[in-house]
C-alpha cells in the first residue's frame, strides 16, 4: 500500500486503506456442493458424475481475497486480475475499484491507475475522498497541475478532509511554496504536527538544517513528541562540527514561513 507518513494517528495515501475482507465464499461453496451431491445420488452413471464433481466456481469473495493476499505479497498483477474480473461481475464494486486504483499505483501503471481514480471518483458521487486519491496519484504521476485541482476539488467538498489538506500541504512544500503550504497543514493538524510534518519534508528533500529548526519547534509545541524527538536527535548525531558562525544563516531560515505528517 503506498503511504505517505504524516504524524497523526495515520491518515492513509489513498483514501482508506481497506481489510482484507476474508474469504467469505463459503455458503456459496456448499451450496454448489450440496447441488452437486444430489445430482450425483440421482444421477448415475459415469457420465452424470463426472459432470458434477467439477470445480464449482470461484466465489467472488474468494477471489477478493486473493487479490488481496497477492496484494500483500507484492504480486500486482495477479491482485490486478482478481480485481478487475471482481469489476466485470459488477462495475459498482467500490471495494473492488479502490484496491485496483491502488495496484495500478504500486505498479507505476499510472494512466490505468489515473483512469481508475477517475472512475472511482464518479461511482462515489464526487467524494473528497475520491478526489483526494485521484490528486495523489496526479503527483506520483509526475503532473503537479492536475494533482493540485483534484486537491482543490477535494478541499471544496469537504474543507477538513484531512489526507487532502495534509498531502497538498507536502506537496506546496516540496514545490517550495511553503507558505502557502502552512495553511493547509494548519487547518487540519495540531501546531506541532506542522512543524513536524514539515520537517520530515525538509528532511526528504536533504534540507537537514530546516529540518532541524522544524523538528524543535515542534518539540517546543509539544516536549512529548516522541518521533520528533527521535528525528532531531538522528540528525544531530549525523551533523558534521561547524563553528558558531556557520549555524547563524541556519537560524536565520528560522524566520522564514516554513514547517510533514499517516493510512485512509
Amino acid at each position: 500500500m503506498l503511504t505517505r507518513t504524516v504524524r497523526l494517528t495515520g491518515v492513509c495515501v489513498f483514501a482508506a486503506a481497506l481489510s482484507a475482507g476474508g474469504c467469505n465464499g463459503s455458503h456459496a461453496d456448499q451450496s454448489a456442493r450440496g447441488q452437486g451431491s444430489g445430482a450425483r445420488a440421482g444421477g448415475g452413471g459415469v457420465g452424470g458424475e463426472f459432470e458434477t464433481t467439477r470445480d464449482p466456481p470461484i466465489a467472488n469473495e474468494t477471489r477478493r481475497a486473493a487479490g488481496e493476499l497477492a496484494e500483500s505479497r507484492g504480486a500486482y498483477a495477479q491482485a490486478a486480475e482478481q480485481y478487475k474480473y471482481l469489476l466485470r461481475k459488477n462495475p459498482g464494486d467500490l471495494r473492488a475499484m479502490y484496491r485496483l486504483g491502488v495496484v495500478y499505483a504500486q505498479m507505476k501503471n499510472y494512466p490505468e491507475a489515473i483512469a481508475t481514480w477517475k472512475n472511482y471518483v464518479r461511482a462515489t458521487n464526487d467524494s473528497a475522498a475520491a478526489y483526494g486519491d485521484l490528486a495523489f496519484c496526479y503527483e506520483l504521476a509526475n503532473k503537479p497541475q492536475d494533482a493540485e485541482a483534484n486537491y482543490l476539488k477535494a478541499i471544496a467538498k469537504d474543507p477538513r478532509h484531512v489526507p487532502s489538506r495534509v498531502n497538498y500541504g507536502l506537496m506546496l512544500v516540496r514545490q517550495g511554496r511553503e507558505a502557502e503550504a502552512r495553511p493547509q497543514l494548519e487547518a487540519v493538524l495540531k501546531p506541532a504536527e506542522v512543524h513536524y510534518n514539515v520537517g520530515a519534508a525538509y528532511e526528504a528533500l536533504g534540507r537537514k538544517e530546516q529540518a532541524k529548526i522544524e523538528y524543535a519547534k515542534a518539540l517546543e509545541t509539544d516536549p512529548s513528541m516522541a518521533d520528533a524527538q527521535a528525528r532531531l536527535a538522528a540528525l544531530r548525531a549525523t551533523a558534521p562540527a561547524t563553528s558558531p558562525a556557520k549555524t547563524q544563516p541556519a537560524a536565520a531560515e528560522a524566520g522564514v514561513s516554513q514547517t510533514e505528517l499517516a493510512p485512509h
